[in-house]
């Protein structure tokens, strides 16, 4: 998938165990990776492959990305940066992790952190503490924690420039967004974090307008003059509510 996954999980001590995961994420990989010839979505690009006859993943993965786009203004968009390439990975990174923690409550496990490139999905505590604390990254200080995000059943995801440069571009314009270095979406699906995170951070100074009328869903935004503005249900811990 083209970045790091790493499952932390406090109920289980053979790691063996955490092989279905694995399996899940190499799965997903091979069907949607934009970097292999062989996958579906590369086949779907080329024309080799029709959607209809697109595995029931790939196809459900793609619809929900059209009810993003439609929600989101068509600031979250499968071809924004490529219009003639479908490159669904802001929703799948998610999706996966997702899908992959309801596999892990199949199993049985209770107190679990998965994260993919970054974003996460929490379960439990990090025995022996009752919730997990996950730390957001100041985007212009990378050994600097901009917030601590607490809880026991949360997704969280972050769209920025500092890690990966100008990936994220305003559909509208073509352009990436101005005003804005960093957009965290805390909430209960990460498929969907995800997606309104790189939503928010495309709409530049406009996303926390957008933001703040979220339902279900909190903020926290960093804009490029440095002030930090956060949702009044954003999920950080008091000592770190003096953000900036």
């Amino acid at each position: 998938m083209g970045m790091p996954i790493v499952v932390d999980v406090r109920d289980v001590d053979d790691e063996t165990l955490l092989e279905p995961l694995f399996d899940w994420f190499r799965e997903v990989d091979e069907r949607f990776s934009t970097y292999k010839e062989s996958s579906e979505v590369s086949r779907l690009d080329r024309g080799e492959l029709e959607p209809a006859d697109a595995h029931e993943d790939v196809r459900a993965a793609l619809e929900r990305c059209e009810e993003l786009r439609a929600e989101t203004d068509g600031y979250f968009d499968v071809r924004a940066v490529r219009p003639d390439r479908v490159d669904p990975s802001g929703l799948v990174k998610g999706w996966s992790v997702d899908r992959a923690a309801a596999l892990a409550d199949e199993l049985g496990w209770r107190n679990y952190a998965i994260s993919a490139g970054g974003d996460i999905r929490l379960r439990g505590g990090a025995l022996p503490e009752a919730e997990w604390r996950i730390g957001i990254e100041h985007p212009r200080e990378p050994q600097r924690v901009l917030a601590v995000v607490a809880g026991d059943d949360l997704a969280v995801a972050t769209s920025g420039a500092y890690a990966r440069g100008d990936h994220v571009v305003d559909p509208h314009s073509g352009r990436p967004p101005a005003g804005v270095l960093s957009v965290t979406i805390a909430g209960p699906d990460l498929a969907t974090a995800d997606a309104y995170a790189t939503a928010a951070f495309a709409m530049g100074r406009g996303g926390p307008g957008w933001t703040a009328r979220l339902r279900g869903y909190e903020a926290l935004t960093v804009l490029d003059d440095g002030r930090v503005l956060r949702t009044p249900g954003f999920p950080v811990e008091p000592a770190a509510a003096m953000l900036g």
